[in-house]
């Protein structure tokens, strides 16, 4: 009886191996490592469109690929990571500009910016704003991980901290949070 018991374990055990071998062996790649992330605008704006976020390795930049519409025509607007992925109260949920080391608004090339700071997009005479911009600062993995946060397009041009006063340090005076959506990780193929 006891080799009964045995063999029933270990044929148990084996199907439970083959089991866990068989589900892990998808289509769909799994890795520690977040290569890829995206951000849908919709909702209560017009705007609408997604934003994607790649990275190659840790120390590579971000390149980040936009296709946005329904703005206002041949427009600039600011265009910010935001502390929280919160939309409950559509984009004020979002928080302030992601800035881990407590540092002044600036343009995007500054030495002294947010991390969050991404400078201005800008619409064609339709509404569109196809955008591609590569940023050192921002990563989709470790402390500066943007996933999870929010990205903003707001109601008016960033001054990129050139304006001349307190909101400009803090805001770029960009007005108003006119769109945003939640940074999700994405499928790496």
């Amino acid at each position: 009886m006891d080799s009964h018991r045995l063999i029933a374990f270990v044929t148990a055990l084996f199907l439970a191996i083959l089991i866990v071998l068989w589900s892990s062996s998808g289509s769909s790649k799994v890795s520690p490592f977040v290569y890829k992330a995206v951000a849908v605008f919709s909702g209560d704006s017009a705007v609408t469109g997604t934003v994607v976020f790649e990275q190659s390795s840790a120390s590579a930049p971000v390149i980040i690929t936009g296709d946005l519409k329904s703005l206002d025509p041949l427009s600039s607007r600011g265009f910010h990571i935001h502390q929280f992925g919160d939309a409950t109260n559509g984009c004020m949920s979002a928080g302030s500009h992601f800035n881990p080391f407590n540092k002044k608004h600036g343009a995007p090339t500054a030495v002294e910016r947010h991390v969050g700071d991404l400078g201005n997009i800008q619409s064609d005479k339709t509404g569109a704003a196809q955008f591609t911009l590569t940023d050192n600062l921002i990563s989709l993995n470790g402390p500066l991980s943007i996933v999870g946060r929010a990205v903003v397009l707001h109601a008016v041009a960033d001054d990129l901290g050139l304006g001349g006063n307190a909101e400009s340090l803090k805001t770029g005076n960009a007005g108003a949070r006119a769109a945003c959506g939640v940074i999700g990780i994405a499928e790496f193929r």
